[in-house]
């Protein structure tokens, strides 16, 4: 199995340097109070942990992520946006990094093998803009609102966080439609690389 990150903006307008945090930002977005934002904010740190994931919440600093999602599409043309990809939520959720920061975008990068000064030319420039774009479109015409979102073979999704046999569950139903089902009987004549033969009755 083969995964795949695509790009998706929570909020795109969401400026770079954000004095709220976290919570009072959530908060702010659904309606609630400061507290109901933690106890929720709380039900995704432990399925983290569980997960063994350690996610700081309280001294997380939120930023706008664009640039970030252009650091792991140049990190794709180089084969390692897996990596940049997993270096940057670990950066963002556990050490509290400001990912809207160009400056840490390139010691993260460094840190997954890619070169400095191409990175930062990257950044200063437009560059990799429309493949992000052109992800975010994707994400669009396939009516997804929210993240996580899971798409297995363009065909079933998962969204939100699932516990693991979720996953498994949904494997095994796309390995069981991809089976081969054989149609006939297996009396016919059978050809391969040494030749054809007629199968004996």
């Amino acid at each position: 199995m083969e995964v795949t990150y695509r790009c998706f903006e929570l909020d795109p307008t969401m400026e770079k340097d954000i004095n709220a945090n976290i919570y009072e930002a959530l908060a702010k977005k659904y309606g609630m109070s400061i507290d109901q934002a933690k106890a929720s904010t709380q039900n995704m740190v432990q399925m983290a942990k569980e997960a063994g994931l350690d996610y700081q919440m309280d001294t997380l600093i939120l930023t706008n992520t664009f640039d970030a999602h252009r650091l792991t599409m140049f990190a794709k043309t180089k084969g390692l946006m897996n990596e940049m990809t997993e270096r940057i939520l670990h950066a963002y959720f556990t050490e509290s990094k400001h990912i809207g920061n160009h400056e840490t975008l390139a010691e993260l990068a460094v840190e997954v093998g890619l070169e400095r000064e191409a990175v930062e030319n990257m950044l200063a420039s437009d560059e990799m803009t429309d493949a992000v774009r052109a992800d975010q479109r994707t994400g669009q015409q396939y009516g997804i609102t929210g993240v996580p979102f899971y798409l297995i073979n363009k065909k079933y999704a998962l969204t939100g966080a699932q516990p693991t046999e979720a996953f498994v569950q949904a494997l095994k139903k796309v390995i069981a439609e991809d089976e081969i089902t054989v149609l006939n009987s297996d009396t016919g004549m059978i050809c391969d690389d040494d030749g054809c033969e007629i199968p004996k009755k």
